[in-house]
């Protein structure tokens, strides 16, 4: 009997489907088809490519709700959330067909005796490894500049959002690129590291990149090395959000709220710890634990639900240890802290105060509905306890002098820096992490140079 994929309803605990996984051979007939599509792909000019990517945006718009009930379903995302996931998807789609032709353009270089320029070329077919916790927008932020470039893509997408997957795949049919140009590869999860490895290291594929955790993207990262190949990672995150002493602490923890517990948290760039001013510390956490109990937990279908399930019980049980861990280490827990009774994998949001460094809920990614609280003494304080984490994703800091906040900023490693805002990704700005959080970027102009060949062309005058 051939290995399967099987997806489960995290509201529920219920499954949803089956699919049969490919053996070597197939996924061996797939990169011989991708590695043709791509070449045949890069040919066409980049005026066309970008016709078609914003056709995407308007196929992305016309299948919205079919593909956010996907998400609904198969990962738990409340279905306002799943909405806005599709929509902000053609929006990238819409930016990259606009400015696209520009970024890959030509850049001429003033040589006497010659003509120079340098090209940014498609880098071939690329594998991308994709999680599920942003099942449409986490594929196309990467597919859609790396499309325009004129590259192929072998996508390799979380088992628990197969259908997704799947009904991408149609999705770039319907929007009129050519057959085989975007292949969703169907790989038992027992096999992945294997055939990953081995989808790496095969010639016809130009470069790799990878959403998920550290240790896939530890493995992903060697195999592209040894590989001497490109390698793009987005991995885990612990985002810092700060807030300074002369923060407005209400309207701050309102922020707070949205920061940690969309997506039921599960996402790199949620804030995970929240380090406040002793002033402000009592005013801020009375105000974050008042708006985290009045959170709507509940079916993930319902559009007055707010927070949903956990995408796996497994995940679930993972926010139960670390609130426990941390529990015994010295943290209070103000709120939540259980799952929630009855079917499904939910779990009651959590906030725990006087968290620090050797804490779990401080120390590791909390991938779900936890918020760590620390109380800092100063700014000098406030700067340490941000840096205390291996990670280095994004930081938000919440001042009422913007400039102190972005002098703060300067101080802290990460990827990204919002003062007075919430971290997010935008297709207008380059997207990634530092430390632990991987290396490359996404989006904007970065994003799409990634996985281009920036070559030099001299021609001699005569």
């Amino acid at each position: 009997m051939s290995a399967t994929l099987r997806t489960t309803n995290p509201a529920t605990g219920r499954p949803i489907a089956e699919y049969d996984a490919w053996d070597a051979a197939r996924i061996d007939a797939a990169v011989e088809r991708g590695r043709a599509a791509a070449r045949a792909w890069a040919l066409v000019p980049v005026s066309e490519r970008a016709t078609r990517v914003g056709h995407l945006a308007t196929v992305l718009r016309e299948h919205r709700e079919a593909l956010a009930q996907l998400a609904v379903t198969e990962m738990g995302k409340p279905v306002v959330e799943a909405e806005a996931e599709v929509s902000k998807s053609a929006l990238t789609a819409e930016y990259y067909a606009e400015h696209g032709p520009r970024i890959l353009a030509d850049e001429r270089v003033d040589i006497d005796g010659a003509e120079a320029w340098i090209a940014h070329e498609p880098a071939g077919l690329i594998l991308a490894v994709m999680p599920w916790n942003f099942p449409v927008w986490q594929v196309m932020r990467f597919a859609v500049p790396s499309l325009m470039a004129g590259n192929g893509i072998l996508l390799k997408h979380a088992p628990n959002v197969t259908g997704s997957a799947l009904a991408l795949q149609h999705l770039f049919a319907d929007a009129g690129f050519p057959e085989h140009l975007v292949t969703t590869l169907l790989i038992a999860e027992t096999d992945v590291p294997e055939a990953t490895a081995r989808l790496i290291e095969d010639d016809r594929v130009a470069a790799v990149t990878l959403t998920g955790s550290n240790r896939a993207g530890a493995a992903v990262g060697s195999a592209a090395g040894r590989a001497a190949k490109k390698s793009v990672l987005e991995l885990g995150g612990s985002d810092a959000f700060v807030v300074l002493d002369d923060a407005d602490a209400e309207a701050a923890a309102a922020s707070a709220v949205k920061a940690r517990f969309t997506n039921c948290g599960q996402s790199c760039v949620c804030a995970k710890r929240f380090v406040v001013a002793a002033p402000v510390a009592d005013a801020f956490t009375t105000a974050f634990v008042a708006a985290v109990e009045a959170l709507r937990v509940g079916d993930p279908r319902e559009r007055a639900t707010q927070v949903g399930p956990l995408a796996r019980d497994d995940l679930r049980a993972g926010i139960q240890r670390q609130v426990e861990e941390s529990v015994a280490a010295g943290a209070r827990l103000l709120t939540g802290g259980e799952p929630l009774p009855g079917e499904g994998y939910f779990y009651r949001p959590t906030v725990l105060a006087d968290t620090g460094p050797g804490m779990p809920a401080f120390d590791e990614e909390t991938f779900g509905p936890l918020a760590a609280l620390t109380v800092a003494r100063d700014d000098e304080d406030a700067v340490r306890l941000a840096n205390a984490t291996a990670y280095g994703l994004g930081v938000s800091i919440w001042t009422a002098d913007p400039g102190r906040g972005v002098a703060l900023a300067r101080r802290i490693t990460s990827g990204a820096a919002f003062v007075n805002a919430i971290v997010a990704s935008d297709p207008r700005l380059p997207f990634g992490g530092t430390k632990r959080s991987g290396y490359g970027r996404e989006l904007a102009a970065a994003g799409i140079l990634e996985f281009t060949t920036t070559r030099t062309y001299w021609v001699a005058r005569t």
